[in-house]
C-alpha cells in the first residue's frame, strides 16, 4: 500500500453517530457495555468496536491484499470467482450490479475463505493467487482466526440477551463447518475524472450472512438509518473497527436483531483522490443451516415471530442457498432484467424470499 497520508474526513458531510463499544469490557460481561451493544444491535445494526486487538493482524492482511492487487490482471483473474454463486477468489471492478438499472460496481477484492484458511495447505475450496498463498500461515490464517474469536464473543453475548440456550448461535456457526465465512480485503482505485458523490461504489445492500468485522481508513461506506431517506457516512476512527450484523442475525431473532442497508460511494471531497482500502471478515453459518426463526429456542424469539407478518422470516433456504443466490444475482453476465437485482436482495426485500 503507498505510504500516503491522505487527508482527514470531512467534519461537513452527514455522518451518522455510532456507538462505541469496548471489546475489552464485553469480554469481561461487563453488564452496562453489553446493554450497549444490545442497544446498536437492535436499533441499527452498526457499531464501533475498540479494543479488538487485531491491528497488527489487519496491517498484516492490507499488505497481502496490496500485493495481490499489484499482480498483472491476467494473472489474478486465473482466480476469479465466476458467476455461478461463489464468492472465494477474485473479483474483478465491473463484475456486479449496483442497482436494478444494472450501472456497475467499481471495486476489486480478493475473498479467502475461512475454510481454505484454516485448513492450508489443503484445499477445501479452491486455489488463490500466489501472493494470497505465500501469506495463508503468516497473515491469513491469523486473521481468520482472531476475527473468528471477536465475532464469536459479540454472538454469544447477544445469544443470552435473546433467551437462547448457551452456545446456541455457536453451534451454528462452528469452525468445522464449511461456510460462506471469508476474508475479504477490497480496493477502490480513484477515477480517472471526478466521480458523482452518491456513485455506489457497492451497491446498497444487506450483509449476507451473521456479522461483519470491518477495518478502513478512508471515508465511503454509508448507511441508510431507519425511516429516512438520507444516506449518512460512517467516519472511519483510527483503532476502531465497524461491526455490523447481516441477515442470518436478523432472521434467527425474527428481527429482534437489525441487519441495515448500507453501501460504498467514493471517499468525501478531498479524500476522492485517494485509494481506499478496506478489510472485513465475515461470519455466516454453515451452508446446511436452516435460515428461519429461532422460535424453540427462545420465548423473546416466539414471540417477535407471532407480531412479525405472516411469513416475514420464513425463508425457506439454508443459510448456503441465501448466500450463493444473493452472489449469483449480482453478476452482471447473469442480469436479465432489473428481476435479476431484485433477486440478489435480502432481509430489506419481502419479494427476494
Amino acid at each position: 500500500m503507498p505510504d500516503i497520508t491522505p487527508p482527514p474526513f470531512p467534519d461537513d458531510v452527514p455522518t451518522v453517530p455510532l456507538l462505541v463499544i469496548d471489546y475489552a469490557l464485553l469480554r469481561v460481561g461487563d453488564e452496562h457495555e453489553i446493554d450497549r451493544l444490545w442497544k446498536a444491535a437492535t436499533e441499527l445494526g452498526f457499531w464501533y468496536l475498540k479494543n479488538h486487538g487485531t491491528d497488527a493482524e489487519v496491517d498484516a492482511m492490507l499488505e497481502m491484499g496490496a500485493h495481490t492487487m499489484a499482480l498483472p490482471l491476467e494473472e489474478k483473474m486465473k482466480f476469479e470467482q465466476g458467476d455461478g454463486g461463489n464468492s472465494f477468489g477474485y473479483k474483478f471492478a465491473g463484475s456486479n450490479a449496483t442497482d436494478a438499472t444494472g450501472a456497475l460496481d467499481s471495486v476489486e477484492f480478493i475473498n479467502v475463505s475461512k475454510d481454505d484458511a484454516l485448513a492450508f495447505p489443503v484445499v477445501v475450496h479452491r486455489k488463490y493467487p500466489r501472493t494470497v498463498e505465500e501469506r495463508m500461515e503468516s497473515a491469513v490464517r491469523p486473521f481468520v482466526r482472531k476475527s473468528m474469536e471477536v465475532n464469536q464473543t459479540l454472538m454469544d453475548t447477544l445469544n443470552d440477551r435473546l433467551g437462547l440456550p448457551p452456545g446456541c448461535l455457536a453451534k451454528l456457526h462452528t469452525p468445522e463447518d464449511h461456510s460462506g465465512s471469508e476474508a475479504r480485503c477490497i480496493k477502490k482505485t480513484p477515477a480517472s475524472t471526478p466521480e458523482a458523490p452518491d456513485r455506489a461504489a457497492i451497491g446498497a445492500h444487506t450483509d449476507f450472512g451473521s456479522l461483519s468485522f470491518l477495518h478502513n481508513r478512508l471515508g465511503g461506506l454509508q448507511v441508510l438509518p431507519p425511516g429516512t431517506d438520507e444516506w449518512k457516512y460512517v467516519k472511519p476512527m483510527p483503532g476502531h473497527a465497524i461491526c455490523n450484523l447481516g441477515d442470518a442475525m436478523a432472521i434467527f431473532s425474527a428481527g429482534i436483531l437489525r441487519s441495515n442497508l448500507h453501501r460504498v460511494v467514493p471517499p468525501p471531497k478531498s479524500q476522492a483522490s485517494f485509494e481506499r482500502w478496506s478489510l472485513v471478515f465475515f461470519t455466516r453459518p454453515g451452508h446446511s443451516v436452516p435460515l428461519a426463526p429461532l422460535t424453540t429456542e427462545s420465548p423473546l424469539i416466539a414471540e417477535a415471530a407471532a407480531r412479525a407478518p405472516e411469513s416475514r422470516y420464513a425463508t425457506g433456504s439454508t443459510a448456503g442457498e441465501w448466500f450463493r443466490r444473493r452472489i449469483q444475482n449480482q453478476r452482471i453476465k447473469n442480469r436479465m432484467g432489473p428481476e435479476t437485482w431484485m433477486a440478489s436482495r435480502g432481509t430489506e426485500h419481502k419479494e427476494a424470499y
